[in-house]
């Protein structure tokens, strides 16, 4: 029990640093920065976090059929998902992500799940990310564990959404970036364990 729990936390913490939340949460909020009253806020971050976590659960559970139908194998879609989170793991470390985003509108009817929840929160590294997961896991007990905590990392980020504006009030916007670049670091750590267990993998191959 407390293996599946530890387990459990495990996937919660680093999944909820893949959606890059506060990072999320600056673009969320210079898109709706004089464009969307209070209301209109809340109900955007709740559309975001349904969008988050219905791909996310998709692609967690679908990505080996992927792998099955182009034939690469899970080591080699490792190291690359991995090389591919490091390069965004940078970007955040070094704030170079685009921010060139235009405000909130009527006719944004689609701005919850794109661009904020792809390619914000669900980029092509954290959608390469979830797929080599979802693919490495077999027993039913650990996907069924996954699929709650990819939920609750999806949750994590839709509060930091709605208490977006008093966590930018209380930190600020510096505060806002340090906290991104502390993600990157904590990407940049776990893309690089990716890597390193597909070469190990790989090696050990008979």
């Amino acid at each position: 029990m407390g293996e599946q729990f530890g387990y459990f936390v495990t996937v919660w913490i680093k999944f909820t640093f893949l959606f890059a939340p506060f990072f999320l949460l600056t673009m969320f909020l210079s898109m709706t920065d004089g464009g969307a009253y209070n209301t209109e806020r809340r109900t955007l971050a709740l559309r975001v976090t349904a969008a988050i976590a219905i791909l996310s659960i998709a692609i967690f559970l679908f990505g080996n059929i992927f792998f099955s139908l182009l034939g690469i194998t899970l080591d080699a879609f490792r190291v690359g998902a991995g090389a591919l989170l490091f390069l965004s793991a940078v970007q955040l470390a070094q704030s170079k992500r685009s921010t060139n985003i235009p405000e909130i509108n009527d006719d944004d009817d689609d701005i919850a799940v794109v661009p904020l929840a792809v390619p914000m929160a669900i980029g092509p590294a954290v959608i390469g990310t979830l797929m080599v997961f979802g693919s490495d896991i077999s027993s039913l007990g650990q996907r069924g564990l996954g699929i709650l905590a990819l939920l609750l990392a999806a949750l994590t980020t839709g509060v930091i959404l709605l208490l977006g504006t008093h966590i930018e009030r209380l930190l600020g916007k510096k505060g806002l970036k340090i906290l991104s670049k502390i993600t990157g670091l904590i990407l940049s750590a776990i893309s690089a364990q990716m890597i390193l267990s597909g070469v190990k993998n790989f090696f050990q191959q008979p």
